[in-house]
């Protein structure tokens, strides 16, 4: 059963996050148990500070410990003051008002840190993929997760370029898990390509990422949010596929804008909160469907100045590129990670390779502080940002030219979908 609200046309107060979160950990047996909290790294919108503290004080006053866990799935692991930050609190008041809370980060790259809990055959990623993809996979898991009687997920749904629209089990897989279910599943993605998966509900992904989390031994509680803005619109509580299948009912009403028609050129600008390309792609998942055919997409960030902190060397060895120079060459990739390729065509977006030549759909340049050089090297167009006048592209839909001013989250879609 989900305990929940969501409006497309109301917000939710703490009072009424309280609330729900009440009703839902009341009807709980956490008393004397180990409660596991997985939270959303900073790339991610969403209140977790009114979580936070709505968590702490119906929890903590019951349970035996109470830990976060952040799910970094292969970002770089926060400082402990980005950790607080994050949940809207400073080191005194850890200390004075929330003294039972510790904070771990995800390592998904230290075996150490993993545990293996089992392997999905060859067979059944077939089944699952529709014959795109058949090799087995060991699904790993941060171990942390066996010492606890509890895991409560929370963190946001929006729609998203791998699995659909992210949330529910998706904080576990790839939130805490090992490098080859994420590998798997995002090549998979990929195979499927951007516009004709992003902000469907039901993928072949999802299920990947559903039977994975179902082997886990532990119980698991989610805590679904849908963000307006800044603020919370939905809070579905149960378990995590249920609670997810209710957020996403409400993302794909909130965060879908719909056009009549592409545009020529898109001035996609980065939040501060995607501090790499690696991040800063979504600026291209959300808006490759309404680039015209030979349209020009400007990934606009000063302030990005890596293309990725954990994937970097790779990718620049590599480059962006579409889906199918990486297929009709898989020779030449062995080795390369199917996450990293599958970042690289996303970013690059929909094209052909015939004959040993590539042709992108949609230009894609940075206007950002990545260097001319190195945008040459990882086969994307650059820009020196600041040459970009912002007031230049606002207003000018009619001209067919669109600026989005925090892009990343909202998805555009054409009411006729040549993807779909």
């Amino acid at each position: 059963m989900v305990i929940g609200k969501g409006s497309a046309h109301e917000l939710l107060d703490e009072a009424q996050v309280q609330a729900l979160c009440a009703e839902a950990l009341g009807g709980k047996a956490i008393d004397g148990r180990r409660l596991l909290v997985i939270l959303p790294d900073h790339s991610r919108t969403a209140p977790i500070d009114v979580m936070f503290r709505a968590v702490y004080s119906l929890a903590a006053p019951r349970v035996a410990c109470l830990d976060f866990l952040i799910a970094l799935g292969t970002h770089p692991p926060m400082s402990e003051e980005a950790i607080l930050d994050r949940v809207g609190i400073n080191a005194r008041e850890r200390i004075l008002q929330y003294p039972k809370a510790r904070f771990f980060n995800h390592h998904w790259n230290d075996p150490r840190e993993l545990r293996s809990l089992g392997v999905l055959s060859a067979e059944e990623i077939s089944e699952i993929s529709g014959g795109r993809m058949r090799q087995e996979v060991e699904v790993t898991i941060n171990k942390m997760v066996f010492d606890y009687d509890l895991l409560l997920i929370i963190g946001p749904t929006f729609p998203h370029e791998v699995v659909g629209f992210s949330g529910g089990n998706k904080y576990l897989f790839p939130g805490i898990s090992g490098a080859e279910i994420i590998n798997l599943f995002h090549w998979l993605g990929a195979l499927l390509t951007n516009p004709a998966i992003i902000g469907v509900k039901h993928t072949p992904v999802r299920r990947v990422v559903d039977r994975a989390a179902a082997m886990i031994p532990v119980e698991r509680l989610c805590m679904s949010l849908v963000v307006k803005g800044e603020d919370l619109a939905g809070l579905f509580i149960g378990p995590p596929e249920e609670a997810w299948e209710a957020a996403a009912d409400l993302s794909d009403r909130l965060h879908v804008v719909y056009r009549d028609r592409p545009y020529r050129q898109v001035l996609s600008c980065a939040p501060r909160m995607y501090d790499d390309l690696w991040t800063g792609g979504k600026c291209m998942y959300k808006l490759e469907p309404v680039v015209a055919d030979g349209g020009e997409l400007i990934i606009y960030a000063p302030h990005i100045t890596e293309v990725s902190v954990t994937h970097g060397a790779i990718i620049e060895k590599i480059g962006y590129h579409v889906r199918d120079y990486f297929l009709k060459q898989m020779d030449r990739f062995q080795g390369i990670p199917g996450g990293v390729m599958a970042h690289s065509t996303h970013v690059r977006g929909v094209g052909t390779f015939e004959d040993g030549v590539e042709k992108a759909r949609v230009d894609v340049v940075l206007a950002t502080g990545i260097s001319p050089e190195t945008c040459r090297k990882i086969n994307l167009g650059y820009r020196d940002p600041a040459s970009i006048r912002v007031e230049e592209f606002q207003n000018r839909e009619e001209e067919g030219i669109l600026y989005v001013a925090k892009a990343g989250e909202m998805l555009f879609r054409l009411k006729k979908d040549p993807f779909r």
